[in-house]
């Protein structure tokens, strides 16, 4: 059972952050904690955020806050939602299906990664009408086609593909795990399993996590590069990007876009919009924080398309930086995922509390009664590296 009372003690996404650690098995707990080689641009992307500096203006009425944002012609009750984290079962058994309930509980859209251990129709259906889909491009494109087709079929009304990851990071907590496709249990993860118990039966119970939405041809898979060019490829490029548009009615959004010449380009194939993101840190080791050149791209749109950020939200405050930044939305990974890892179902819930609570106090200590109403005017202080 889930202490409540512990979770309530809970104040903040760090103390969430090590109530999950404590839960979980090491092996488990670096999949989604990791990022690649150093991990100083995951950590960067934190840092960078509290860098910048938001000046309140005071005697303003603020005794109601509105924290609802609009994106593609659809209201939900914050300005933020759930990033795509994949195999994240194996982080916390069942954590696809409890994030995506709590996304539609919460009317905040969910984004199911391709690479999710729950299938694309399955999260359609527990996300109800708050689903977008995100999109690995296969080095096979009949794995590629047969996705979207999928994901048209399922209703999913917003597709993010996912540009940033031509070559998969070298994550070092992965390789000193000793982590592999397939997954073997070393003596080392056996005394980790037994540590413990709680995650280990629940995790039995659950069946072992795998990649739901390439099951049967991963099964086939013969080595580590069979996997590799099921579920990403190095030759994803703009003509490619173009066919997708083509293809895919809904809505296109582009996610890892750093340069501003790169988001300038999704505009003019007819993208609907883009996500300044850098995988969280989790596979480039030397770029920049995604805050930092949020503005350059901002600047560099003018307003075309719409601007999103992910990579690095901790607090409910930064979702206000992104905003006065020129982000029209943001979403956050870990922060969430950290919930459920403390307390299941409760935790995620607990984690959104956390950044509700800290977001609604954040606006009211600015002065601004509205999240839509956060401009650049509230700012004193930008990222000045890079």
């Amino acid at each position: 059972m889930v202490d409540l009372m512990r979770l309530d003690r809970a104040a903040s996404i760090g103390d969430l952050r090590a109530m999950a650690q404590r839960r979980i098995p090491r092996f488990a707990f670096d999949l989604v904690d990791g990022g690649a080689e150093s991990e100083r641009n995951m950590r960067r992307n934190v840092e960078a955020f509290e860098e910048v500096e938001l000046t309140p203006r005071y005697m303003t009425d603020v005794g109601q806050i509105d924290m609802r944002a609009e994106i593609f012609g659809q209201t939900f009750d914050v300005p933020f939602g759930m990033a795509p984290i994949g195999m994240l079962n194996a982080f916390w058994p069942g954590a696809d299906l409890i994030l995506a309930r709590l996304c539609k509980r919460e009317n905040i859209p969910y984004v199911a990664s391709s690479a999710a251990s729950t299938t694309l129709e399955q999260l359609a259906e527990a996300a109800d009408g708050n689903g977008w889909f995100q999109l690995y491009v296969s080095g096979d494109p009949d794995v590629t086609a047969g996705l979207v087709d999928r994901a048209e079929a399922a209703g999913y009304p917003v597709m993010m593909v996912t540009a940033d990851v031509p070559a998969a990071g070298k994550r070092d907590r992965d390789i000193r795990n000793q982590l592999s496709v397939p997954f073997k249990i070393t003596p080392e993860i056996l005394v980790q399993l037994a540590l413990h118990p709680r995650w280990s039966m629940e995790s039995l119970a659950q069946g072992k996590p795998n990649i739901a939405n390439y099951a049967d041809l991963l099964k086939a898979a013969t080595s580590y590069a069979d996997v590799q060019k099921t579920l990403i490829t190095p030759s994803f490029t703009w003509d490619d990007l173009e066919r997708l548009r083509e293809r895919w009615k809904g809505k296109l959004v582009v996610k890892g876009i750093l340069h501003p010449a790169d988001a300038v380009r999704c505009a003019e194939l007819g993208c609907d919009g883009i996500i300044v993101s850098n995988h969280g840190g989790r596979q480039v080791a030397f770029g920049p924080p995604t805050v930092e050149v949020l503005p350059r791209v901002a600047e560099a749109l003018k307003g075309r398309i719409k601007i999103m950020l992910d990579s690095g939200v901790r607090r409910g405050a930064d979702v206000l930086r992104a905003k006065a930044l020129g982000a029209d939305f943001t979403f956050a990974g870990r922060a969430l995922a950290f919930g459920v890892g403390a307390g299941g179902a409760a935790g995620a819930q607990r984690a959104m509390e956390i950044l509700k609570l800290e977001l609604e106090r954040a606006l009211g200590q600015l002065g601004v009664s509205s999240y839509g109403d956060v401009g650049a005017s509230e700012l004193t202080v930008q990222p000045t590296r890079g």
